[in-house]
């Protein structure tokens, strides 16, 4: 199955790294240690870590937005 969603960091970003945890081949750290996007999700699996990611954000930074 082809994903059907893109993956937006907003700036409230503190560094929490939850989403780097639950999908390291989607989110990776930057030099201040805030979340930066390695690639889109690709899968439903991939779309359903984005979405875990997304929950497990303490500053609900991570958002998904669903293609239409």
């Amino acid at each position: 199955m082809t994903a059907t969603g893109r993956i937006e960091i907003e700036d409230a970003c503190c560094g929490h790294a939850r989403c780097y945890e639950i999908a390291p081949a989607l989110f990776d750290l930057d030099e201040e240690g805030r979340a930066v996007i390695l690639r889109q999700p690709a899968t439903a699996s991939e779309l359903d870590e984005v979405q875990r990611a997304a929950m497990a954000c303490p500053e609900q930074a991570i958002r998904l937005v669903q293609a239409d």
